[in-house]
């Protein structure tokens, strides 16, 4: 196993080491924030959707903040492949310039939004039988709130500075607003503790909420009032749920699946520079997280996972940024495959580690 790791959470650690994990374990599959990064999580995604081995016992959760949301979105689609192929395609080859501002960058993200999901589709979307998504954002409050460069940014800082003394105080920056599709609300929605509103998904706001998930602060415009949820401007899910930061089983007997690009595991988007903040350990116990090894990472274009600096570091050299992306894609294929190998061969109980 020399592409992927496999770390797990209490529970999940015990069920695995006894032999009792296969994917029909999995109750929800989450999509993290992490922009460009979730390319390589593209293997493993067409893996699981190609065979339609997930939520086959029952329909299960796809969760997804940013990223996570844009690739769920399309996995609801009718023809939910050639979907995911028309997103990695439209977000790769997508460009941006020294002179794009938020709001022309706000116009780009809708564009790759509309590429690989049709308006026509969306009852169909909302009609899945075996996939349930949750798409997280955040409905921003005061100078955050603000598409005032510098009072935003002021917002920010103020934020930062709160959260480094508790992370409840972020709640006075941003309220978390899940849409989400189902029966009923995600499980996480309805405990106690939950901080936040839950709104139906419809073919009126579907777009509007994966958009506003992936309205990244300062670099992205937001999403002003979208149908069916409170007014306000609506930004990055990532900031308050940029990994995990809250428990997402379903049931008792149910796992949390999580493709990561990384080890760390970081809760909220002010916590990236806060080396010590971490999940509640409640969040984690149920949690099966595969991420790429050190080896893999090794083998990619520069040594390392496409992350957002990119589209600074080549927007005078595009083509070369395309094709990084492009060969990070490529050599991510196998890693679904790697992980079903090792379910299918019983080793999976002689390789997790603990988180």
């Amino acid at each position: 196993m020399e592409n992927i790791r496999v770390r797990a959470g209490r529970r999940a650690y015990e069920q695995i080491r006894a032999g009792g994990f296969a994917l029909d374990c999995i109750g929800t599959y989450v999509g993290p924030a992490g922009g460009p990064r979730w390319l390589v999580a593209s293997g493993f995604d067409l893996t699981l959707l190609e065979g339609g081995l997930l939520g086959r016992a029952r329909p299960i959760w796809l969760v997804g903040a940013s990223a996570g949301a844009w690739r769920f979105a399309a996995w609801l689609q009718p023809e939910a492949v050639k979907s995911y192929h028309r997103l990695m395609e439209a977000y790769i080859s997508t460009t941006y310039e020294k002179k794009d501002t938020p709001e022309t960058i706000l116009q780009s993200v809708a564009a790759i939004i509309n590429s690989y999901i049709e308006d026509d589709a969306l009852p169909f979307a909302l009609a899945n039988k075996q996939y349930r998504l949750a798409v997280m954002t955040c409905r921003m409050k005061h100078l955050a709130a603000s598409e005032g460069m510098l009072a935003q940014k002021v917002g920010f800082i103020l934020s930062f500075l709160a959260n480094a003394l508790h992370p409840s105080l972020n709640y006075r920056f941003a309220e978390r607003v899940v849409f989400f599709y189902g029966a009923k609300p995600p499980d996480f929605c309805l405990r106690k503790g939950f901080r936040g509103h839950f709104i139906p998904l419809s073919e009126v706001n579907f777009k509007s909420a994966v958009i506003a998930s992936g309205a990244i602060p300062i670099a992205v415009a937001g999403v002003k009032d979208i149908f069916g949820a409170p007014d306000g401007v609506y930004r990055d899910g990532g900031f308050l749920d940029y990994h995990i930061n809250q428990d997402y089983t379903t049931r008792s007997d149910e796992l949390t699946l999580f493709f990561h690009h990384q080890e760390r595991i970081i809760p909220g988007w002010m916590d990236k520079r806060l080396k010590r903040r971490r999940p509640p350990e409640t969040a984690l116990d149920s949690v099966v997280m595969v991420y790429p090894s050190e080896t893999f990472i090794a083998g990619l274009p520069g040594g390392r996972i496409p992350d957002r600096g990119d589209f600074k570091t080549f927007v005078d050299d595009q083509a070369t940024r395309i094709a990084n992306w492009r060969r990070a894609v490529e050599l991510a294929a196998p890693l679904g495959e790697e992980f079903l190998e090792l379910i299918e061969s019983n080793r999976l109980k002689d390789v997790v580690e603990k988180l």
